[in-house]
């Protein structure tokens, strides 16, 4: 019967992942090839973000946009602009690629229409419906594009108009407001709707020094912008990078006579106006041109740019100049170098700016290609400065803002892991103190753990981790590693430095039987079936047959990964086989019928099974459980555990084989068997022979770590002395 169960919830999956219909439309999909060409509109749904316009011009402007018009008998009339966020900026959401959307603005600043052609939130694929994230862009209709807009709660007093985020979504509604804010801005100075950046101009020391290449680089006036094969979806080649280039300001006197020499350096000062700041670039490896062929057409360098703050600056053919050298000693060699000059008075070389190689990156999982950027700061020493840097306060990352605002939160949910962690390190204590008839002692910690697990982390924290980390993690490894993507969510964040330490120092089960918010539930289900009189209907499966079904797990996993190498999204949509997301992350009434119906049977089937999910199907589990092979320390066993069979008839996880043994891929460490292991009356190899002290008069000596009664040692004495006289 529960294997008939099983098996009929194991179809139910496979039908479910087959048949939901329910998948957001606008999860990895794809863009039409001339969506970055110079109509926009003419391929991008412009009319739907700003209602009332007829017709839209190309894209003008450097970062472009799209000017909307009405029709005014007969004469277009202008209304507002339309802008592709990914023209602007590409800032990474929680699936470190950035959300792409079209937005709306009218001519007083405010946004007129918001609307998301595409993201790879793994989130708003299953879980959270793709609807909420168009409500949350709904908030921004009629705000202006200078307000002081933030997530949270509005703060008239500080002039702070706050944003409702999405519950289970933060790091994406973040890195979306960074993006509107961003986008909407940079159209708004551009067209005179905001006033633009006034930064005072630098004013440079000269110490009459020539510096070498070296202390260029050391001092920070020379730079270095690499982009690895990897990072744009390409193979990597024995560490030869895609592209390297090495950049400075030319404008600071002691850098500038040791890069251009100083003749060189005095005719590019003689021809720069006042405020114009020139800029060296040369690429010393790679074969792709950082002049790109924008500059053929129509005398615009499209491969790279210069941004400070808000702002962009891009280089023409007139504020271009050849560069025929590089003076300082031990300069690499290159193969191609260009002189750009910036001349817009927005620009200061006191204040930090970033040099942005632009170019595209296909995407390893979906085979689609992406416009993005690849960025490296600049910021000239201080020692170049008269009166050294100025105060400059950077606007915080996503992950940042999600530490802070929940600082509370995650100190607990850490105290919570080294409670937990300091707990098990101490079991042999804990174990000793209890008996077969009296684990209160275990249960008590344990049972707190589930209860914590369940309430706290999982409907709480919402920090169920999944397959589908493990899977991200594993192309991060193997193509690209970011860290903003993995500290986004402190709390998984967290959790996975938890699992991966305590997997290699006791295994999986620490992890799985104590503190996963989903395991826990399943576990405090049958505990509570067989309080409730359901005890009578609970059963194991026989071992012969678990032994053969505990295999199913590993082969979701590995299906899932195989799947992931060819479409991430795929397996993102497979790995539904989780009910995670259904019991915590989304809710039993946002979600369709079928998750439904499979997260209740497999939460119903725990009534009578002993986490029938955690053993058969998880394939969270399965990708925990061989590193676990590898264990520092396990469970203490001793010689007559490979004949008794008292600790595998209690074992819960049937993770005793007939010789004793604990395969500590699949034990969830509930510690059953370790207070067995040193109980005198429950252990059968102990209880013989306390019988027999007890039989002879010998006394009861405590246990030692290997599980029998410590030996006495008699004393050796001497033969007896006569008592002193007198």
């Amino acid at each position: 019967m529960m294997l008939s169960l099983l098996l009929r919830l194991c179809a139910l999956a496979a039908a479910l992942l087959g048949a939901s219909p329910l998948w957001a439309t606008a999860y990895e999909a794809e863009l039409p090839q001339g969506i970055h060409g110079p109509r926009l509109c003419d391929f991008a749904p412009c009319a739907e973000v700003f209602p009332g316009a007829t017709s839209f011009s190309g894209r003008k402007g450097q970062p472009p946009y799209v000017e909307a018009y009405a029709d005014d008998h007969g004469q277009p009339k202008l209304l507002g602009y339309v802008m592709l966020s990914t023209d602007i900026t590409d800032t990474p959401a929680y699936s470190g690629k950035p959300v792409v959307t079209l937005i709306g603005m009218d001519l007083q600043g405010r946004f007129t229409g918001v609307k998301v052609l595409k993201h790879s939130e793994p989130i708003l694929l299953l879980g959270i419906p793709e609807s909420a994230l168009t409500k949350f862009n709904d908030q921004y209709l009629g705000k202006f594009v200078g307000d002081n807009i933030e997530i949270g709660r509005s703060r008239p007093d500080e002039g702070v108009i706050g944003l409702d985020a999405i519950s289970g979504a933060t790091v994406t509604v973040i890195a979306q407001n960074q993006v509107m804010l961003a986008s909407g801005a940079a159209v708004a100075r551009q067209t005179g709707i905001l006033a633009p950046t006034l930064r005072p101009q630098a004013k440079f020391t000269d110490t009459g020094r020539r510096p070498d290449w070296a202390a260029l680089v050391a001092e920070g006036s020379v730079q270095r912008l690499v982009v690895m094969p990897e990072q744009v979806g390409l193979e990597k080649n024995g560490g030869t990078p895609f592209i390297e280039l090495w950049f400075g300001l030319l404008n600071p006197p002691d850098a500038g006579r040791a890069l251009l020499g100083a003749d060189g350096w005095k005719q590019l000062m003689d021809r720069l106006k006042p405020g114009e700041q020139a800029l060296f670039v040369v690429r010393s490896a790679g074969a792709e041109s950082f002049k790109g062929s924008g500059f053929v057409r129509g005398g615009l360098y499209d491969r790279v740019q210069v941004r400070q703050g808000m702002d962009t600056f891009t280089f023409r053919d007139l504020d271009y100049l050849n560069l025929y050298g590089l003076a300082a000693a031990g300069a690499p060699r290159y193969t191609e170098s260009a002189i750009f000059i910036v001349r817009s008075p927005a620009f200061s070389a006191a204040w930090p700016w970033k040099l942005s190689f632009l170019g595209n990156r296909v995407d390893r999982a979906t085979g689609t290609r992406s416009f993005t950027s690849f960025e490296a700061a600049y910021w000239l020493p201080a020692s170049a400065l008269e009166g050294g840097r100025p105060v400059v306060e950077e606007p915080q990352a996503p992950w940042v803002k999600v530490w802070k605002a929940r600082a509370v939160e995650i100190a607990l949910f850490a105290a919570l892991l080294v409670a937990v962690a300091t707990v098990y390190a101490l079991r042999d204590q804990l174990t000793r103190r209890s008996t077969r008839k009296n684990k209160w002692p275990v249960n008590a910690f344990k049972y707190s753990a589930w209860l914590l697990s369940i309430g706290f982390v999982g409907f709480g924290a919402m920090a169920q981790p999944s397959v589908t980390q493990v899977l991200t993690w594993f192309h991060a490894l193997l193509f690209h590693w970011t860290w903003a993507l993995f500290l986004s969510d402190p709390f998984i964040f967290l959790f996975w430095i938890f699992i991966i330490v305590t997997v290699f120092v006791w295994g999986r089960g620490l992890f799985c039987g104590w503190l996963c918010p989903f395991g826990s539930l399943s576990e405090l289900l049958f505990k509570l079936g067989g309080a409730l009189g359901l005890k009578r209907f609970q059963r194991a499966l026989p071992q012969r047959l678990h032994d053969r079904l505990k295999w199913i797990k590993y082969g979701v996993f590995f299906g899932l990964l195989a799947v992931s190498m060819f479409s991430m999204g795929l397996a993102e949509k497979l790995a539904e086989v989780e009910p995670f997301k259904t019991t915590f992350l989304v809710g039993w009434g946002q979600r369709a019928w079928p998750y439904t119906l499979f997260a209740a049977g497999i939460l119903g089937l725990s009534l009578f099974v002993e986490r029938p999910f955690c053993k058969y199907l998880c394939p969270l589990g399965a990708s925990l459980a061989m590193p676990s092979t590898f264990r520092w320390f396990g469970l203490r066993r001793k010689q007559a555990c490979s004949t008794c069979k008292a600790c595998a008839v209690g074992c819960g996880a049937q993770a005793i084989d007939a010789d004793g043994r604990i395969d500590h891929r699949e034990c969830l460490h509930c510690l059953d068997c370790m207070v067995l292991y040193t109980d005198t009356h429950a252990c059968p190899p102990l209880a013989k022979e306390r019988k027999r002290r007890e039989r002879e008069g010998l006394p009861l000596t405590p246990i030692g770590r290997d599980g029998h009664f410590i030996p006495i040692v008699p004393v050796a004495t001497g033969p007896a002395r006569p008592a002193p006289k007198g």
